[in-house]
């Protein structure tokens, strides 16, 4: 086996069963289902511990179930959550849409607002507990090693720049869990395949609400604030803030901003009426707020030999409906026996892995389908979208129709779950201690 990019003077080796890139939701909950598996894993993620701000904090119902079978619900929630009972849409005294969770059958009749960090410190700290397990932090990945020099050989492993040497390791299968932006994905030579349908930049941002939310305490709710500019999207985020999200034409951030800081502040003190004041209050420079570049994207192939895309990596959404976290765990759920499998037959060709795009992909392209029509919704004016829509959406709530595409939206594809007959108590898979 060759690597065709020189090696560093100072290099450490390890080899694996299965090498995942990224310990976000999708590469952490892959992890802990391989290693209850009997699969050794070695996670490289590129950030620290606790470095990374992560904004997007909502859990729908399906995650959470997985999440629940998999036995790591209740420690994440312990360490602090929300419950969000409704999705509002509010033009100034008006709800044009009212979405309740409540309706669902318990226990996941609500949305979770959950720090990610509560998740995947509980992900991580139920890893660790398993001797195959290897965790690099701080490890970015410049390179792939492959296996002979043809073109398109098989990936074999990946080097990776740490904080004090450079790590080489070597695995049956590499995972690239890495995000949006997946450094992995690019060394590969697969296209991100990037699509503008939500044509929006969020401008976003938190603030400490106290007591001082509407009513003198969390609506405990997701809305969505159209008064009169652009949607904004507010949620209770624990412990004590809000995080909001104003929506503007993508590049139109740029003509606001050289207005001032001040103008920008009465902008979106407008926009959300019952937290202009904590606006005025809190927002005190640009570096309050992050600009994040809304798109969707499906990369062109999930596989490769040797190599597959999971979560954002492979599939990218935008804020709408809340489905990263859901999907990513979903991905990790779907992919996990088929790893497994994988292993057994002592093949990670692309024609074997390629089962999981296969089974993925109707699931993924239902969602863009759905959050195509949610951001028409949310941008749309005039009269039918004020007046007629919201009496039609009152109309459906008692109906079978409105349940099943709330089903969706919280659920998504029912089918997936945790596949527990896989999991073993192999000595790799027995804790330590």
């Amino acid at each position: 086996m060759t690597n065709e990019d020189r090696r560093p003077p100072h290099l450490e080796q390890y080899t694996s069963d299965v090498c995942v890139v990224g310990a976000g939701p999708a590469g952490l909950v892959l992890a802990l289902l391989l290693l209850k598996s009997g699969v050794a894993v070695t996670l490289l993620e590129r950030t620290r511990a606790r470095q990374r701000e992560f904004r997007g904090e909502i859990l729908q119902p399906g995650g959470q179930s997985l999440l629940d079978t998999l036995g790591v619900l209740a420690g994440a929630r312990a360490r602090g959550a929300h419950e969000l009972g409704r999705f509002r849409m509010v033009e100034r005294d008006r709800v044009l849409l009212d979405i309740d969770y409540r309706t669902l059958p318990p226990p996941y009749d609500h949305l979770l607002s959950i720090p990610q960090t509560h998740v995947l410190d509980e992900l991580l700290s139920r890893c660790r507990t398993f001797r195959g397990f290897r965790f690099l932090s701080g490890h970015r990945v410049n390179a792939l090693l492959h296996e002979g020099a043809e073109p398109g050989r098989a990936v074999v492993g990946v080097v990776a720049d740490g904080p004090s040497c450079s790590v080489e390791v070597r695995a049956h299968c590499v995972v690239a869990a890495d995000g949006r932006f997946s450094k992995v994905r690019r060394l590969a030579g697969i296209a991100a395949g990037r699509r503008d349908s939500f044509s929006q930049d969020v401008l976003w941002f938190k603030l400490a609400t106290g007591d001082r939310t509407e009513g003198g305490r969390s609506p405990r709710d997701v809305r969505v604030y159209r008064a009169g500019g652009s949607p904004v999207l507010v949620y209770d985020s624990w412990p004590d803030r809000v995080q909001i999200g104003w929506t503007l034409p993508h590049g139109g951030y740029r003509d606001v901003a050289a207005a001032g800081l001040e103008h920008l502040k009465h902008q979106l003190a407008a926009a959300v009426p019952p937290y202009a004041e904590l606006v005025h209050e809190q927002i005190r420079s640009a570096a309050d707020l992050s600009l994040l570049d809304v798109f969707s994207a499906r990369a062109e192939r999930w596989v490769r030999d040797g190599l597959v895309l999971i979560g954002d990596a492979a599939h990218t959404h935008s804020p709408i409906g809340a489905q990263g976290i859901n999907l990513a765990v979903q991905d990790a759920a779907a992919l996990h026996p088929l790893l497994v499998a994988s292993l057994e037959a002592k093949d990670a060709g692309a024609a074997f892995l390629s089962a999981f795009e296969q089974r993925r992909s109707p699931d993924i392209e239902s969602v863009m389908r759905l959050q195509t029509l949610q951001s028409k919704a949310m941008l749309s004016h005039g009269a039918f979208a004020t007046r007629v829509r919201p009496r039609l959406a009152r109309a459906l709530r008692h109906t079978p129709v409105y349940r099943k595409v709330l089903d969706r939206i919280a659920y998504g594809n029912r089918d997936i779950r945790i596949a527990k007959e896989y999991f073993t108590d192999s000595p790799t898979a027995q804790a330590e201690g």
